[in-house]
């Protein structure tokens, strides 16, 4: 028969006897209906049992006169997993009656009893299984799954008030003896199945009502949040409406301000429009005195206009044939100025490209020349990882050898194994030391070849990682090429752009050419212009000579003047004339200039 282990025994009985005294802690307090004080037996029982659970496989810890062993050291380490727990070790340790650390152990466990907080205390020392294999053996109750078993179980005592003084109880000389006596079945016990049941139900019930408690105070805090959020939000908006409101006093200041300036602004266009009615009034006054003068003047007047009528007519057909020339020539100009413009942001334009194609030339080729060092560095690569790759093949072979051979040897010591059984079951007792020693060549077969496998298994992993990076690489290289393929195609169209730049330059020269000329030809009519605007008519007085003949001007020598060089003519020098399409009769024609003249009224006609 297999001899069980004394441990796991042990870590069984402690849980049954946790067990026990849970349940009947919780049965007899809700029976009792009150809350509990220190001297109520089965949490006195309950203590003694968890005090035994706690030191099942503590470590022993060598001090300066003896060995010491107590449970405070792991109780002492929730307080830096829990920060709740602070205030518990701080209240322990200031305890005035306790001196040993297994007072200040049991005091512990009463305080976080009273809590309802001894289950989430101890979850949090079970998971930090590191930190409490410096207190336990490794095969102790709180290192195993029971420890969890128990917490879980400690979860129901919640449903348990408690009120008890620590203060002035002797913690540190208690015995703890465990009262079997007390978990003994009755017959009363059998009999009170259906107050089980009772009790069980006001128990959920009270689960219940704490889990409803928790909720409603998550969603209370919930609230107060949201009610802070709310109230600053409140005083930012009502900073807001403060400001608002002072710029809306602003505001109406302001408007205030421009409607006194409007009415001042009325008032003084009304005093203004009343002046200048006054100064309308007096004006209209002297024309109407200077209008009976202006009508003589006006029959008098009427009497040449009918002579100088034809002649004027014809001038201002002359005039708008002129103008048209040279609102034409203007135009011209614009458009030549347009031309030469447009040809020159052209230009710009032209040369910003191919300073553009010419950068991306040079980084083209700087790109190039970095794929091929590139180019070159990954074929270095690629030839290792085939030599890496040949080597591994080798050791894959080797390794796969060295499997057969172990296999073999196996199966050989399995067979030996075999027909050593049957030869020698009789001799069991002797034979014994030898079965051990083919098991543990066996177990050391058997690890050789798990460890094999995994060396097996991490070479294929290896080959795998090497052939996709050679799979990369070879990727990389045909992106390599069709950048090559991209370059030589920008080549082609820099050599195009080259050309029509260059065609476009020529063409451009030849406008500029063009445009130098046009423009050298509008100085000279400018300057011509210029030149003939300078020369101004002469007034009557001045011109009571002719300028050929030097004969003063009369009714028979009337006065003829160029419009154009300003110089007057009587009608006898002036003999040269033009027939014109517009008028019936020829027109006489400066000397100098061969302009058109114009007759004017001799000074000593009226």
């Amino acid at each position: 028969l297999a001899v069980k282990d004394p441990t796991a025994v042990e870590r069984a009985n402690l849980l049954n006897m946790a067990k026990l005294s849970i349940k009947g802690l919780i049965e007899s307090a809700l029976s009792f209906g009150r809350t509990l004080d220190s001297d109520y037996p089965p949490l006195q029982q309950f203590f003694v049992v968890m005090e035994h659970c706690l030191k099942h496989g503590l470590k022993v810890r060598k001090s300066f006169l003896s060995y010491n062993k107590t449970i405070w050291g792991p109780l002492e380490l929730v307080e830096k997993l829990y920060p709740e727990a602070e205030e518990i070790a701080a209240s322990v340790r200031d305890l005035p009656g306790l001196k040993t650390p297994l007072g200040r152990a049991r005091a512990w466990l009463r305080l976080a009893l009273m809590q309802k907080k001894m289950a989430d205390y101890l979850r949090c020392l079970i998971i930090q299984r590191d930190l409490l294999s410096e207190f336990y053996e490794y095969h102790a109750l709180m290192m195993e799954e029971e420890g969890a078993v128990i917490v879980g179980l400690l979860v129901g005592l919640n449903v348990i008030d408690a009120n008890l003084c620590v203060k002035g109880e002797d913690l540190d000389s208690q015995v703890g003896v465990i009262d079997f006596s007390v978990y003994l079945k009755s017959d009363d016990d059998i009999g009170g199945k259906e107050r089980n049941v009772q009790i069980a139900a006001i128990l959920d019930q009270k689960n219940y009502v704490e889990e409803l408690n928790r909720q409603l105070n998550s969603t209370v805090s919930s609230l107060h949040a949201r009610v802070d959020s709310l109230e600053k939000s409140n005083t930012k908006l009502i900073e807001e409406l403060a400001i608002a409101k002072n710029n809306i006093i602003k505001l109406q200041e302001e408007n205030h301000q421009l409607r006194s300036e409007n009415t001042l602004i009325l008032m003084k266009t009304q005093h203004h429009l009343e002046a200048t009615k006054v100064d309308v009034e007096a004006e209209l006054q002297t024309y109407k005195h200077s209008r009976q003068g202006l009508d003589e003047m006006y029959n008098e007047a009427r009497r040449q206009l009918g002579e100088e009528a034809q002649l004027r007519q014809d001038m201002e057909n002359e005039l708008v044939v002129q103008v048209s020339m040279k609102h034409e020539i203007e135009l011209a100009m614009k458009l030549l100025e347009k031309d030469i413009h447009e040809k020159q942001d052209t230009l710009i334009g032209l040369r910003q490209q191919l300073d553009e194609v010419k950068a991306i030339n040079v980084e083209m080729y700087q790109k190039l020349q970095v794929s091929e060092d590139a180019m070159k560095e990954k074929n270095e690569i690629i030839s290792r990882l085939e030599d890496k790759t040949n080597q591994i093949n080798a050791t894959m072979k080797q390794l796969e050898q060295r499997l057969q051979q172990a296999e073999k040897a196996q199966m050989e010591a399995e067979a030996e194994d075999e027909k050593l059984k049957q030869e020698y079951v009789n001799k069991s007792e002797s034979l014994q030391n030898e079965f051990s020693q083919k098991e543990k060549q066996l177990l050391q077969l058997e690890t050789d070849l798990k460890i094999e496998k995994e060396w097996r298994q991490t070479l294929e992993d290896d080959l795998q990682k090497e052939k996709e990076t050679v799979s990369h690489l070879r990727t990389e290289t045909q992106e390599i090429v069709n950048l090559k393929k991209e370059f030589l195609k920008l080549q082609e169209k820099n050599k195009q752009l080259k050309s029509i730049c260059e065609d476009q330059e020529a063409a451009l020269q030849e406008l500029a050419s063009k445009l130098s000329e046009s423009k050298l030809k509008i100085e000279d009519i400018k300057e011509a212009n210029k030149a003939l605007q300078g020369q101004v008519w002469l007034k009557d007085k001045e011109a009571t000579h002719c300028k050929l003949c030097e004969k003063e001007f009369s009714l028979s020598k009337r006065k003829h003047h160029c419009r154009n060089c300003g110089e007057i003519f009587c009608n006898a020098c002036s003999d040269n004339e033009l027939p014109l399409p517009s008028s019936p009769k020829p027109v006489r024609v400066c000397d100098s200039c061969h302009a058109i003249l114009i007759q004017r009224c001799s000074s000593n006609v009226p």
